[in-house]
C-alpha cells in the first residue's frame, strides 16, 4: 500500500483526535470514519467480514451459516442485493422465501453481527445477467451503466425502493440496525473507459444518488479510484496489501471488499483452490498496512438454484470457501482463519491507537510495528516464496517459514504464523443413502419431447432469431426449424460421401436433429461462447426438416454494453451435396420458445398428468424427461445427488429446480467439473418426493444416479516442533500476551462437528508420515505406541487435545532417533 510517512502520521493524528472526542462522551448513533478506521456508534472496530448470499441458500440454512461465521471470528456479513430476483417483471416485486432480504438482515443483527449491503444494482457475482433484470434490455434507447437517462431512471427507482425498505424496517446502524456499510455500483472502473465521458459522468451521478439517500452510514465503491466524496473507494483482489494504492483521500480508511477465498468454477474447469496459507498471508499483510476491514468473498458460496448462474458458471458456487456449498466447515480454511482473527484481535489496541513503523531486517524480511498508548504489536514478514529464514528482532530470534507473517501481539510472543497451521483439518464424505436409494435402480418413467417441424411452429422469420431476445430469460431453450426440398440429383451418390450440417452459433449450446432424428450436440465455453457445430447427416429425396434446439447456459454477467450481447445460431449450411454448398441462413425459419414439458410444468404434481409417462425400455432418446419418487435420506446431514452416467440438463425436486447439471462437459483432467448437486432438506417431505430430470443428450442412465448424505466427520491434525500452541491459549493482560492454558507446548486439538464424538482413530503417526487428511500414509519412521496414546486421549470424546511431547508419544524406544518427527492424526466422528 503506497502512503508517505508524513501522510500516514497526519492520518493517525486525525484518528486520535476523533477517538478522543468519542472518549469525551460525544457518541452518536451510526457510522462515521477517518483515516484509521470505521467508527461504529462511537467505537473503533477492526472488521472481519464474510460474503454469504441469501439467494444461494435457503432460510432454514441461514441461522447455521451466520452462527458458523461468528464462531469463525467474523463480525460482519456482506451480501449483494439481486435486482433480477426482486423485480423479475417490471413493477412486480418478490421478497418471499429465500429472497426475503429483510429477514436475512434482521437475522444477522439478532446474532450480534453487522451487515454490509452491496446494492449494485449491477453486481456481477457470477449471477445471471449480473443481477440486472431482462426487461431492462427492452427499454427503448437504454445503455446499461452509463450516463443514459433510461438506465438512470430505472436504477434510481430500484435503489430508492431498496433503501426505503431498509429504512422502513430500521435496519441501518443510524436507526439502531445492523447495516454499517452500503455499496453502490460494482467494479465500474473495469469498463469506465468504454463509455468515455459518459462513464465519468455516470460515476459522479451514481455517487450523488447514493449520498442523497441520507442513510447515516458510509457508502463505498469498490475498485473506483475516482469515487466522489464522501464515498470510500475500496479494494478487490487477492493481494490488496500490496496492490491497493490506498483511499483517494487521507481521511478515508483502507477497506478490502473482496478477498477471494477461492475461484468460482465454470463448466469445463478442473479443480481449483486457494490455499488458506496464502489467504491468511494476504489478510495479515493488509491489516499490518493500516487495513481495518477485510471481507472474504465468499465465506459461503452456496448453490445457484434454478437458472440463476451466469454463462457457463456451475451450479455449485465457491465450494472451496471456509464454509462449503452445504454449509459445512472446510478445515483447515475455516479454523486457520479463525485463529488469524483471534491473533489480530489480540493486536486491536495497538492497531487502532498505535503509531506504525517499518523496519527492514534483510532481503525479503521486514517488521511492521504498531506501538503507543501502552500497546505494541509486531508483524514479522518473510516475503520470500521459496526460503525459510531466521531473523533477529528486539534481541530475540524468530523462525519464519517462506512467504509467511508471524503475529506478535506484545512485540515479543509469536501466537500465530500464516504458514503454520495449528487448527484441525477435515475431509468431506459423500455417503450413499440407504433410504433414498431404495427405488432409484428400477422405479423410473420417461417422456420424450416431440421434435417440432417447420409447419408446427408459428414464429416465422427469414433468419434464425437471436436467442437472448427470443427466450427473454424465461427458459434456456428455443427451437429453430426450417424445411428444404431436395431432388435425387442433389444427394451424394458415393457410399463414402455424406452431407454435413454446419451451424455457426454465438453460443451457448445446441442439439441438432434432421427429420426428427438426433444428429448430435455442441457447445462453446466460458472463454469463447461461440462455436461451430459440424456433423454428417442423412437426407432424403423430397422435403427435409432441419431442427435445432438452441440453448443458453446463463446470461453474461460482466463487461461493457451487456445489453448488446447475442447468442444462438447465426449461420447454417449443408456441405457435400452434388449441387454444392447449400446456404440455409436466409431460407426462412420457424421458432418456438421453450419445451413442451416446461410449458406444461410436468416437473410438478399438477403438471405430471399432462403427458404420458412410460417405463424405461431400450434406447433413451435425446430430450427425454425422467421421473421417480424417493423418500428423504436418513439423518439430518446435507443431501446431494450424484448424476452418474447423465449428460446435460436440469433437475427438479418437488417442483423446485436445484439447477443445471452438466456431466458430459469434461475438464482437461477427463472428469466432470461438478458431479454432486445440492438438494436442500427444506425442499423435501419425509416420503414420496418427486424428482424430475430433463436430459438433453442420448443414452442417459438415470438408474446409476445416487443420493448421498454429506458430512465432514473425518477430522485430522498435523503438528510439528515449529508449530506454536493454539492461539486460543493466549490472552492479553496489561497489553502483554499471556498464556492461559496449563501446557505451553504445541498440541493436536480435535473437535467433532454437531455434538458428535470420536468413535475411531483411523490413523496416528509420530514420525515422518505423508499425505493429507483423508489419505495419510506411514513413512519410513513411526513410533509404535502413537495410536494407543491417541485413543487414550480421544476415544469417546467430543474434543480432545494431544500434547506434542516426545516422552508421551514414545514410551518404550525411539525407532528412528535421527528423524525430525511430526504428529499426524486422523479420526472418525459419529454419534454414540
Amino acid at each position: 500500500m503506497v502512503m508517505s510517512s508524513f501522510l500516514f502520521l497526519i492520518t493517525t493524528l486525525l484518528s486520535l483526535l476523533a477517538s478522543f472526542a468519542v472518549a469525551d462522551g460525544n457518541k452518536t448513533l451510526g457510522v462515521t470514519y477517518d483515516g484509521r478506521s470505521l467508527i461504529i456508534n462511537g467505537k473503533r472496530e477492526i472488521l472481519f467480514s464474510g460474503s454469504i448470499h441469501y439467494t444461494r441458500s435457503t432460510p432454514d440454512m441461514w441461522p447455521d451459516l451466520i452462527q458458523k461465521a461468528k464462531r469463525g471470528g467474523l463480525n460482519v456479513i456482506q451480501t449483494y442485493v439481486f435486482w433480477n430476483i426482486h423485480e423479475p417483471v417490471q413493477g412486480q416485486y418478490n421478497f418471499q422465501g429465500q429472497y426475503d432480504l429483510v429477514k436475512f438482515i434482521k437475522m444477522i443483527g439478532e446474532h450480534g453481527m453487522y451487515a454490509s449491503l452491496r446494492l449494485g444494482p449491477f453486481i456481477q457475482a457470477e449471477w445471471n445477467h449480473g443481477g440486472l433484470p431482462y426487461w431492462l434490455r427492452e427499454v427503448q434507447n437504454i445503455t446499461f451503466r452509463s450516463d443514459n437517462e433510461p438506465f438512470k431512471y430505472h436504477m434510481k427507482k430500484y435503489v430508492t425502493m431498496i433503501i426505503k425498505k431498509m429504512k422502513d424496517e430500521k435496519l441501518f446502524a443510524s436507526q439502531g440496525g445492523p447495516i454499517i456499510l452500503v455499496q453502490i455500483e460494482n467494479e465500474y472502473s473495469t469498463i469506465q473507459l468504454a463509455y468515455r465521458e459518459k462513464g465519468n459522468k455516470y460515476v459522479q451521478w451514481t455517487g450523488n444518488l447514493a449520498v442523497g439517500m441520507n442513510i447515516g452510514v458510509p457508502w463505498v465503491m469498490c475498485k473506483q479510484k475516482d469515487a466522489p466524496d464522501p464515498i470510500i473507494n475500496t479494494c478487490n483482489g487477492r493481494y490488496c496489501g500490496d496492490t491497493f494504492t490506498g483511499p483517494n483521500k487521507p481521511n478515508k480508511p483502507s477497506l478490502w471488499t473482496e478477498n477471494w477465498t477461492a475461484q468460482f468454477r465454470v463448466y469445463g474447469d478442473p479443480p481449483s483452490q486457494r490455499s488458506v496459507e496464502d489467504l491468511a498471508f494476504s489478510t495479515a499483510r493488509f491489516i499490518s498496512r493500516n487495513g481495518t476491514l477485510i471481507n472474504y468473498y465468499m465465506y459461503h458460496g452456496g448453490t445457484n438454484f434454478g437458472r440463476t448462474s451466469a454463462n457457463f458458471v456451475t451450479t455449485r458456487y465457491y465450494d472451496e470457501a471456509p464454509l462449503d456449498e452445504f454449509g459445512l466447515q472446510r478445515d483447515p480454511k475455516w479454523g486457520h482463519l479463525k485463529d488469524l482473527h483471534r491473533a489480530l484481535k489480540l493486536c486491536k489496541k495497538a492497531l487502532l491507537w498505535g503509531y506504525p513503523s517499518v523496519q527492514k531486517l534483510g532481503q525479503d524480511l521486514e517488521a511492521i510495528v504498531y506501538e503507543g498508548h501502552g500497546a505494541c504489536a509486531a508483524f514479522l514478514s518473510n516475503n520470500s516464496t521459496y526460503m525459510a529464514k531466521t531473523i533477529s528482532f528486539r534481541g530475540r530470534n524468530y523462525y519464519l517459514p517462506s512467504k509467511s507473517i508471524s503475529i506478535l501481539p506484545d512485540c515479543q510472543t509469536v501466537v500465530y504464523n500464516t504458514q503454520t497451521i495449528v487448527s484441525q483439518h477435515n475431509s468431506r464424505n459423500f455417503v450413499p443413502s440407504v433410504v433414498a436409494n431404495k427405488r432409484l435402480s428400477w422405479d423410473w418413467e420417461t417422456y420424450t419431447e416431440s421434435i417440432p417441424t417447420f409447419e408446427q411452429l408459428e414464429n416465422k422469420a427469414t433468419n434464425p432469431l437471436e436467442l437472448f431476445n427470443l427466450t427473454k430469460d424465461t427458459t434456456d431453450y428455443a427451437w429453430y426449424s426450417m424445411i428444404i426440398t431436395l431432388g435425387r440429383g442433389d444427394l451424394p451418390m458415393r457410399a463414402n460421401a455424406s452431407p454435413v450440417l454446419i451451424v455457426a452459433s454465438l453460443g451457448h449450446a445446441l442439439v441438432a436433429f434432421v427429420n426428427g432424428e438426433y444428429v448430435g450436440n455442441g457447445h462453446g465455453s466460458h472463454l469463447d461462447k461461440s462455436f461451430v457445430f459440424r456433423k454428417p447427416i442423412k437426407l432424403k429425396e423430397g422435403p427435409n426438416h432441419i431442427q435445432i434446439l438452441g440453448s443458453v447456459v446463463g446470461f453474461p454477467d460482466s463487461g461493457a454494453y451487456m445489453e448488446k450481447r447475442f447468442a444462438g445460431p447465426h449461420r447454417v449450411e449443408i456441405l457435400g451435396l452434388n449441387t454444392g454448398t447449400l446456404e440455409l441462413t436466409k431460407n426462412r425459419w420457424a421458432h418456438q420458445v421453450g419445451l413442451y414439458g416446461e410449458e406444461a410444468k410436468i416437473f410438478t404434481l399438477g403438471g405430471l398428468n399432462k403427458v404420458k409417462w412410460t417405463k424405461i425400455e431400450g434406447k433413451r432418446p435425446a430430450l427425454t424427461w425422467f421421473k421417480t419418487y424417493f423418500d428423504a435420506p436418513e439423518g439430518n446431514h446435507p443431501i446431494a445427488i450424484q448424476m452418474n452416467r447423465m449428460g446435460k440438463g436440469m433437475i427438479w425436486i418437488n417442483g423446485q429446480s436445484i439447477g443445471r447439471y452438466w456431466i458430459s462437459y469434461l475438464s482437461p483432467l477427463g472428469q466432470p467439473t461438478q458431479s454432486e448437486y445440492h438438494i436442500p432438506r427444506s425442499y423435501l417431505k419425509p416420503t414420496g418426493n418427486l424428482m424430475v430430470i430433463l436430459e438433453e443428450e442420448e443414452e442417459a442412465r438415470p438408474e446409476e444416479i445416487k443420493f448421498v448424505v454429506v458430512d465432514r466427520d473425518t477430522i485430522c491434525s498435523y503438528i510439528s516442533d515449529i508449530h506454536p500452541p493454539p492461539v486460543q491459549s493466549w490472552g492479553s493482560k496489561n497489553n502483554v500476551s499471556e498464556y492461559t492454558a496449563n501446557n505451553r507446548k504445541a498440541s493436536a486439538v480435535l473437535t467433532c462437528p454437531d455434538f458428535k464424538v470420536i468413535t475411531n482413530v483411523q490413523f496416528a503417526s509420530y514420525g515422518d508420515s505423508i499425505g493429507i487428511c483423508g489419505g495419510y500414509q506411514y513413512g519410513n519412521c513411526n513410533a509404535q505406541d502413537t495410536k494407543e496414546v491417541v485413543e487414550r486421549f480421544c476415544l469417546g470424546k467430543h474434543t480432545c487435545q494431544i500434547p506434542f511431547e516426545k516422552e508421551l508419544l514414545i514410551r518404550n524406544w525411539d525407532p528412528c532417533p535421527n528423524v525430525k518427527k511430526s504428529l499426524a492424526v486422523q479420526v472418525k466422528c459419529g454419534f454414540k
